[in-house]
């Protein structure tokens, strides 16, 4: 973070600006249909338009093959933009070359533009020098606000770093902080709650936290693993038996580490994954042989909730159960609703992300209690798992 220049202390009146930000988000019928992205990136765009820089937006959108496609297009994208900061906002149906340039050079201080989708063009994926010079033309500066996209080595997410004066915008600045502050420089004792379908896609963020945390709480299908290697019969609940060993292993790791691995005590069984199918809570112990393990139960929620109430920092990345179908979200809602009160009383400071994850809190009624909850999906995880993360690095190489 000390490595990191803010835009907000760049001299950016009647500069052209490049903002690489995130606007990959979903559209239905021509519709943005959840603006939650776009909305975190206003403040930046209207602090840049009131300096009076020329803002440019670039953003990838979707995955195109092989050029352009109609329906991948930015157009619906910086209508909602235009509409969420009401204010007039150009879309530009190139995002390089002529059309681009002549379009950026007519921009008044204070206007803003959104280019075309980058991914029309090889050149972004690759990285390639030609792609970034050709970016690099329509900026003086160069700002990534979009953390979500810092774990890609990209033209507009590293190249444009190494050739233009490059800054961090508001939001990454914020995602990083908050990721600090779970993980570097926490206050503890710390609990990580990691959930999920499956162990074998969690290993390295697992063996990253136990000597990160004080406390790791594990659920969803990937607690069935971790239980099957205590002996336990899950009955026909999803796991990974070939990662029996490795649960074994991660679980020595953390005594050895000092790192207290909480697993459910009681779960929510049902014969069939469907809505509304008959269901009961039976102790973790007494799953019959033809039950599957859909979610924790409330022994289960108890014990997780009286835990966090001793931590004083919570990261949590997915859900304890299948909640996307009724009545299986039950157990993740009320862990999510416990950890927003603490939130709220100032007794837990607390830091989610992923994408199952803020979809479970939106479900919960919880995400606006917790500290912080980051949209970055595939960067969140990457930075959890103790990766560098290309768009951050090439930002704390550069000469602003």
């Amino acid at each position: 973070m000390t490595k990191l220049k803010s835009i907000a202390d760049a001299d950016v009146a009647g500069k052209r600006v490049l903002v690489r930000a995130d606007l990959n988000v979903p559209v239905a019928d021509g519709k943005v249909s959840d603006a939650t992205r776009l909305e975190r990136i206003l403040s930046g765009l209207n602090d840049l338009s009131a300096r009076k820089a020329r803002v440019v937006v670039i953003s990838h959108f979707g995955r195109p093959k092989g050029g352009p496609d109609p329906k991948m297009s930015l157009a619906p994208v910086a209508a909602k933009l235009a509409e969420l900061l009401g204010k007039p906002v150009q879309f530009v149906d190139a995002c390089i070359g002529d059309k681009a340039e002549d379009a950026v050079s007519r921009l008044a201080p204070g206007d803003i533009a959104v280019l075309e989708n980058l991914r029309f063009h090889a050149g972004e994926e690759k990285n390639d020098a030609e792609f970034v010079a050709a970016l690099a033309r329509s900026g003086d500066v160069f700002v990534n606000d979009a953390f979500s996209a810092a774990h890609r080595a990209h033209a507009s997410t590293e190249g444009l770093a190494r050739v233009l004066p490059a800054y961090a915008g508001p939001l990454m600045l914020e995602e990083i902080s908050a990721l600090l502050a779970v993980l570097d420089k926490p206050e503890r004792p710390v609990a990580a709650l990691i959930g999920g379908a499956k162990v074998s896609s969690k290993i390295p963020i697992l063996k990253h936290l136990i000597g990160k945390v004080d406390k790791l709480i594990i659920g969803g299908g990937m607690a069935n693993t971790f239980l099957m290697s205590h002996g336990v019969d899950i009955g026909k609940s999803l796991a990974e038996p070939d990662f029996v060993d490795t649960a074994r292993e991660i679980m020595a790791a953390a005594k050895a580490q000092g790192c207290a691995v909480v697993l459910p005590e009681d779960a929510v069984i049902a014969r069939e994954f469907k809505s509304g199918v008959a269901h009961a809570v039976v102790p973790m112990l007494a799953v019959p042989s033809d039950a599957l393990i859909l979610d924790v139960g409330p022994k289960s929620v108890e014990h997780m909730a009286r835990v966090l109430t001793e931590c004083r920092t919570l990261l949590w990345n997915g859900p304890l159960g299948a909640f996307e179908i009724e009545p299986f979200g039950n157990g993740t809602f009320a862990l999510a609703r416990a950890a927003a009160k603490l939130t709220r009383e100032g007794k837990l400071t607390t830091v989610a992300g992923g994408g199952d994850t803020v979809a479970a809190l939106n479900a919960a009624g919880a995400t606006q209690d917790f500290t912080y909850v980051s949209t970055a999906g595939g960067a969140f995880l990457e930075w959890l798992e103790g990766r560098e993360l290309p768009g951050v690095a090439a930002l704390a190489r550069a000469q602003g």
